[in-house]
């Protein structure tokens, strides 16, 4: 069985202590866990540049996509109780997205509508190959529309949402590729029709409360507020000024697809359940064929759009996953899965080495640097 080598762990906490006197990033959280035992948690740093507070265990954290994984979950569960199938159109739930068209693209910027061959599936939603985008990751014509209707807005419900995302145009025809996409909030939407709860509530009652997952929510209550970590005013590579969702404000939007905040603690829990197979402390969420199922690569022959998944990769219902030991710039197994918040959050699991870690930091800019620098120093602590 593997072991962890503790000079390598005291090595992690020295390698992010240095980078926070440089002031590339205010102040983490890191986890690190073998065979479900947590070897190191270390929270370093302060919790706010501008207040200078350490840095406490319990510090919440904007987690953005890292959302994604748990609403996936809620629906991996609505599916074992019947409530619906990976194979459902969308539009069976959300009838706004039946009969939709695609944008074409060609010569001189010009766009051309086309009617979608087939409607997007539940599948679709959860492995990001329903056709969407996200206004962020470029300036097409679907990407330019996403913005024009400020798409991101947390004031309108999710409901809302999905009547203003459905008049727009697909950027791809559903199925034909992945690309990383507002999926998950339409998702999100779709299990407040199966589940018969808004969204916070349907994950407040099946995910957060059995798990004992206590500080993850849309919105921070007043009494917690002095331990939302925050990020540098300033970028301290471009200098230009940083804002992130204020955790303070009840947004009306419950986004699937990066609206929830989060403890270390609290996460830990979700990792645990998953790499325990769907149960924790005598309390079972989802059968363990489930999981095997959420965290297999489900894109096969399907082509990648963008370089959000590294080479080697493939993805499954929620989850980036490794399909080879190699190939990629960063260590790791076939069969890990991982995923990652635009704010500067990030975990994995490896089941082959029965691992998982999580940093959590508020440094939107220098997130890659830093998932990929802490990935690479948690397996130089495997032995």
């Amino acid at each position: 069985m593997a072991q962890l080598n503790p000079q390598a762990l005291a090595r992690i906490r020295a390698v992010l202590n240095e980078h926070i006197e440089r002031q590339r990033i205010p102040g983490v959280v890191a986890v690190v866990a073998l065979g479900g035992h947590v070897e190191c948690f270390e929270a370093l740093g302060r919790l706010d540049p501008a207040a200078g507070a350490a840095m406490p265990p319990d510090a919440i954290f904007r987690i953005y996509s890292m959302t994604k994984p748990l609403v996936s979950l809620a629906a991996l569960m609505l599916a074992e109780d019947g409530r619906l199938e990976l194979s459902d159109p969308v539009s069976k739930y959300l009838p706004m997205f039946a009969a939709q068209q695609v944008a074409v693209e060609w010569g001189g910027g010009q766009v051309r509508l086309e009617p979608a061959r087939s409607g997007a599936t539940v599948q679709d939603l959860l492995r990001h190959t329903a056709g969407l985008t996200y206004e962020f990751l470029g300036r097409s014509h679907v990407q330019c529309r996403y913005d024009a209707v400020e798409i991101d807005s947390r004031a309108r419900s999710n409901r809302e949402f999905c009547d203003v995302l459905a008049a727009i145009p697909l950027q791809h025809q559903p199925g034909s590729c992945w690309e990383y996409s507002r999926s998950s909030d339409v998702l999100g939407a779709l299990l407040e029709v199966a589940g018969g709860l808004p969204l916070g509530e349907l994950l407040q009652q099946r995910i957060f409360a059995p798990l004992g997952m206590k500080d993850t929510a849309f919105s921070v209550p007043q009494h917690s507020w002095n331990r939302i970590a925050e990020t540098f005013a300033q970028c301290p590579d471009s200098g230009e000024a940083i804002e992130l969702l204020d955790g303070r404000e009840v947004p009306r939007l419950e986004s699937g697809g990066g609206g929830l905040l989060s403890t270390a603690g609290d996460y830990v829990r979700f990792l645990q359940l998953m790499r325990n197979h769907g149960s924790l402390d005598g309390v079972r969420l989802l059968s363990r064929k489930s999981v095997l199922w959420m965290t297999a690569d489900h894109l096969g022959t399907i082509p990648v759009r963008g370089d959000l998944l590294p080479p080697g990769h493939g993805f499954g219902l929620g989850f980036g996953v490794r399909l080879h030991d190699g190939v990629a710039a960063q260590p790791g197994s076939a069969g890990q899965y991982f995923w990652s918040g635009v704010g500067g959050t990030s975990f994995f699991i490896d089941p082959a080495e029965d691992l998982f870690a999580m940093l959590l930091t508020q440094a939107p800019n220098q997130r890659v640097f830093f998932r990929n620098l802490f990935r690479q120093l948690v397996y130089a602590a495997v032995d």
